[in-house]
């Protein structure tokens, strides 16, 4: 008796799990919903549940399943749908082309006797991506416009429309699960004596593409919004005794950023994040940079209009030095009222337990230590891209 599509999904999984070259990716099978409907042509992911054709599953072979079952996974462990909406939204095709060209080189080179996986004919693979990162390949297929035109979008969809569909929170909490995952399958790989996994190894480490981040991080706070908020009430209607939302979005605000002077982090990298920092404050315009130096207390405040941004690199003078106190940025934000749209920390993450206790506003953290991440907001590693 032949197996429903739902079966052989569930033997894929099984498949992937057992064998040495991916078992380190069980825990991430397990993450979101398998759903299956005749409404997409083949399958896709929004970064937490996984999408298939029950027609398409029946057109392959079981190498071939097991080698798609773990194309979505991995766009779920590279984070493709989170991570890189900016590229999608520049061009959705080279993004979906870029994205399947680092899955499909990571599957091959961990499988590249074909144990477990085939390729199958649709999926778009070539050897010269190899060990690139997603923004590097779209770069690369958009600079070779030739070779783009000809080029068809893979195997599989892509639900970038699910994933903006996701809350912050799902996403947070889609993500805090995949990490934990990775971690996990680590363990079950120890004890199977699986095979070593190179991505795996990178994605657990702390570093990435801290710029990127630190810029989707300003435009996804600061920029295109509409909607209306009830965590800040509208100014105007407090002096009659009415609560209402205020607009997000009616203009960028203040955008704070709060640098580290206890001693350890350098010139070279203050100058780098300042430098990054500028030139996305140039694309977003914030209404001003509140430059905020702190160590054991708040030793230095600088603000920074539209049209001065270029000069804050040169013109800025760090002060500071002491002990190490987050709790003082923030203190001193609510002490000053200055209510930004965002903050940014630059530190070297070694501070108190509380990570300064609860900040109001959406906040970034750009740490220069590995394995340290803040209980608060969001933690970017500050290490080379």
């Amino acid at each position: 008796m032949a197996l429903t599509s739902e079966q052989r999904v569930t033997k894929a999984h099984i498949a992937v799990m057992r064998s040495k070259e991916f078992c380190m990716f069980s825990g991430v099978l397990s993450v979101g919903k398998v759903i299956y409907t005749e409404d997409i042509p083949t399958a896709c992911t929004n970064g937490r549940d996984v999408i298939y054709n029950p027609k398409f599953i029946d057109t392959l072979h079981d190498k071939e399943l097991n080698f798609v079952v773990l194309h979505e996974a991995l766009h779920k462990v590279f984070q493709h749908m989170f991570l890189w909406k900016k590229l999608w939204k520049e061009s959705p095709q080279l993004a979906n082309i870029a994205a399947d060209y680092v899955v499909n080189n990571t599957i091959h080179e961990a499988d590249q006797y074909g144990n477990i996986t085939l390729i199958p004919k649709e999926a778009l693979f070539d050897k010269q991506y190899a060990n690139m990162t997603t923004r590097q390949v779209f770069d690369l297929l958009k600079q070779n416009k030739d070779k783009q035109q000809g080029q068809c979008e893979g195997h599989d969809s892509h639900d970038w429309e699910g994933a903006e569909g996701l809350s912050d929170d799902e996403v947070k909490e889609t993500t805090k699960q995949i990490d934990q995952a990775l971690r996990q399958g680590e363990i079950i790989r120890g004890k199977m004596q699986g095979n070593k996994n190179r991505t795996i190894d990178g994605l657990l480490e702390p570093k990435i593409d801290w710029r990127e981040q630190l810029r989707e991080f300003v435009n996804a706070t600061c920029r295109n919004k509409d909607k209306t908020t009830w965590k800040r009430p509208h100014k105007r209607f407090l002096g009659q005794d009415i609560y209402m939302p205020s607009m997000i979005g009616e203009t960028v605000g203040k955008l704070v950023v709060g640098i580290d002077t206890s001693g350890s982090i350098g010139d070279k990298e203050l100058n780098e994040f300042l430098s990054e920092v500028v030139a996305i404050c140039d694309e977003v315009s914030p209404s001003s940079i509140e430059l905020i130096y702190w160590d054991y207390d708040v030793a230095g405040h600088e603000t920074y209009n539209i049209g001065d941004y270029d000069a804050l690199v040169q013109s800025t003078k760090p002060k500071g030095g002491g002990g190490t106190r987050v709790g003082s940025l923030n203190e001193y934000i609510k002490e000053k009222r200055i209510e930004p749209e965002a903050i940014i920390v630059l530190t070297d993450g070694y501070v108190e337990n509380d990570w300064g206790g609860t900040w109001e506003y959406p906040t970034l953290w750009a740490i220069t230590s590995c394995n340290i991440t803040s209980i608060h907001g969001k933690s970017i590693y500050m290490g080379e891209a």
